[in-house]
C-alpha cells in the first residue's frame, strides 16, 4: 500500500491512545495514532516519526502518525505502526495471487460464530470450490532480530484463534497471517512472556490444521509492501 503526503516529525508525547504530540516544521502538531496499542518499546520522546497529511479539511487532527524509527545497535529500524495496514497489505497480496491462486472471491471483515475475521474467500474451478477464512495481525515488536506477537495480552487475539479452530473443524480452510511491519527480521514467534494464553491457542490452532504464515513486508516511510514469507516458530 501507498500513503498520501508524508513528512518527518519529532515524537514528543502521548497523552492518551489516541492522539500524539509531534514537533514537525517548527511547530507541535497533535496528531491522530493509527494504532491503538501500547507501542511503549516504539513512542519514546525525541525519536523520528512519520506523518501522513490528511486530505480532509475537516479533521480535527490534520495527521496521521504511521511510521517510527526505533534506534538500536547496528543502526535505526523502520516500523510502519499503522494498525489499519496489514489488512490492506494482506488484501493486496492476496488479490493478486499471493496465496499461489487468484481467489474467485474475497471479502474483508467475515463474521464467523462469535467473531468477525478479516478476509473470507473462495475459488471456484472446475465445478468445485474451496473455502477459507484468514485472520491478519499486524507485528510491530522486534527483539534481538525476531519478530513476536503480541505485544501486550489480546484476548480477542485468542478468541479468533478458537473461532479458526472451529471454522477448519467444519471443513473450512483457516489461517492466521503476520503482517512484519518492518524488514530483516529473522523469524515471527509468539511471545510468551508477554501473553502465554496466546501463544498456547497458535500451537493448539496450528496442531489443529490452522496454517500461521508469516509476510515480511518492505517498509518506507511513504510506502508497506510484502517482501516475501519468513518462518513462523512455534
Amino acid at each position: 500500500m501507498v500513503y498520501g503526503k508524508i513528512l518527518p516529525g519529532v515524537f514528543l508525547a502521548r497523552p492518551n491512545r489516541f492522539i500524539a504530540h509531534v514537533e514537525t516544521g517548527g511547530r507541535t502538531e497533535v496528531c491522530h495514532v493509527k494504532n491503538t496499542g501500547r507501542c511503549r518499546e516504539l513512542l519514546l520522546p525525541g525519536v523520528r516519526v512519520w506523518l501522513e497529511e490528511s486530505a480532509n479539511p475537516a479533521r480535527k487532527t490534520k495527521y496521521d502518525l504511521i511510521a517510527v524509527e526505533k534506534e538500536r545497535e547496528g543502526g535505526p529500524l523502520l516500523i510502519n505502526m499503522d494498525a489499519q495496514a496489514p489488512n490492506k497489505v494482506f488484501g493486496e497480496w492476496a488479490a493478486a495471487g499471493g496465496l499461489g491462486f487468484v481467489p474467485t472471491l474475497l471479502r474483508p471483515e467475515m463474521t464467523y460464530g462469535n467473531s468477525r475475521l478479516d478476509y473470507y474467500w473462495e475459488l471456484s474451478k472446475e465445478g468445485e470450490t474451496r473455502r477459507g477464512f484468514w485472520e491478519i495481525k499486524g507485528v510491530t515488536l522486534e527483539e534481538g532480530g525476531a519478530a513476536r506477537f503480541p505485544d501486550a495480552p489480546t484476548l480477542r487475539g485468542v478468541k479468533h484463534l478458537e473461532e479458526l479452530v472451529l471454522a477448519r473443524q467444519a471443513g473450512y480452510e483457516a489461517g492466521v497471517c503476520f503482517i512484519v511491519q518492518m524488514e530483516g527480521m529473522d523469524h515471527v514467534a509468539p511471545n510468551d512472556a508477554t501473553h502465554p494464553e496466546f501463544g498456547a491457542a497458535l500451537r493448539r490452532a496450528a496442531a489443529l490444521g490452522v496454517e500461521a504464515l508469516a509476510l515480511e513486508c518492505s517498509v518506507e516511510p511513504g510506502q508497506l509492501m510484502v517482501k516475501g514469507q519468513i518462518p513462523v516458530r512455534l
